[in-house]
């Protein structure tokens, strides 16, 4: 039995003073030794982190415990190793990066597509009156994919707002929409509904939860994951490769990181490939002077930023009114 769990998890709740919230929240996952990356914003958290198993669930433990996040579902995946180096939490304006912060305009908690449970999508997906539409970046869905998906050329979510209109033409099905772990069908159905698709809903769990409760059938390729494992295996049933190496073309799965970090693109490399390039997508990339060490994993550490708390406490001094601050 493998001694790490990862958790991967969000909610849709709101977090008064998220910035301390943050700050807070940093130092009680590194009181239990906990590392991954958390979001924390007004609207509510988005983190994948790592440790022991005694570490995890006393982490669940207390996010279930506090009545804002009492809904949240963690996926739980057992692990060899802490699938991150570090631990880091930030505040951030949104907990998915869509564009979409109004709550008046889109608002998870009152209108979102219906959720779907993976054995119930499972049922649906292949009905002539449904369309399956993956809703994250290319370098995720080029690596793995549901089998006759509907994919968007976007480089990151915010853009999914702006493909919209490509989409008309399916107003008349079921729209199935799905992602790794839930979070931005949240905001994607919703939007999909303003815009007036009537028949939308959402893979519930996303990905990660239809590999473990359906063994991931008809999942083409691999899972893209943001930590330090870059992708994971999900169909146990009918697996297979989709992805071929940027390079050579040859049919591999895996995915890398650009040596170059100015350049840091995510795409599929095979290992013959990511040796000869040194971990590069190409040859421009390979004589940069600041490119780094690949050493066959193309897993790059970023540093990570911590919350500012004097920052903070300089900012909400400085919105204090005056006869407040003067006191």
């Amino acid at each position: 039995m493998e001694k790490y769990q990862t958790l991967l998890y969000y909610c849709y709740s709101t977090i008064e003073n998220a910035e301390q919230f943050a700050a807070d929240h940093l130092e009680f996952c590194k009181s239990l030794g906990l590392v991954g990356r958390i979001i924390v914003a007004d609207e509510g958290l988005n983190g994948t982190v790592s440790g022991t198993r005694e570490a995890c669930q006393a982490y669940m433990d207390a996010v279930h415990a506090d009545e804002r996040f009492a809904k949240t579902d963690f996926k739980v995946d057992e692990v060899d190793e802490p699938s991150f180096i570090k631990m880091h939490c930030r505040y951030k304006p949104e907990i998915v990066h869509s564009g979409l912060r109004d709550p008046r305009v889109i608002d998870p908690n009152k209108e979102t597509g219906k959720h779907l449970e993976p054995k119930d999508f499972l049922e649906m997906k292949d009905r002539e009156d449904v369309v399956i539409l993956d809703v994250r970046s290319n370098y995720e869905h080029t690596v793995g994919r549901f089998k006759n998906a509907v994919t968007l050329d976007i480089e990151n979510f915010r853009e999914f707002p702006e493909k919209i209109k490509e989409l008309e033409q399916y107003k008349d099905k079921k729209i199935l929409t799905y992602c790794t772990g839930g979070i931005k069908c949240e905001k994607a159905s919703a939007l999909l509904l303003k815009e007036g698709f009537n028949d939308v809903y959402q893979l519930h769990g996303g990905i990660i939860k239809y590999g473990k409760e359906v063994n991931g059938k008809d999942f083409e390729g691999q899972c893209y994951v943001f930590d330090n494992r870059l992708t994971v295996d999900v169909n146990t049933v009918n697996p297979s490769v989709v992805s071929t190496c940027r390079n050579c073309g040859a049919v591999t799965a895996k995915m890398i990181n650009c040596a170059n970090p100015e350049c840091n693109e995510h795409f599929t490399q095979c290992d013959d490939c990511g040796w000869e390039m040194e971990g590069c997508c190409s040859s421009s990339c390979m004589e940069h002077p600041r490119k780094r060490t690949y050493d066959g994993t193309g897993y790059y550490v970023k540093v990570p930023q911590p919350v500012n708390v004097d920052k903070i406490s300089k900012r909400k001094h400085k919105n204090r009114p005056a006869a407040a601050r003067e006191s």
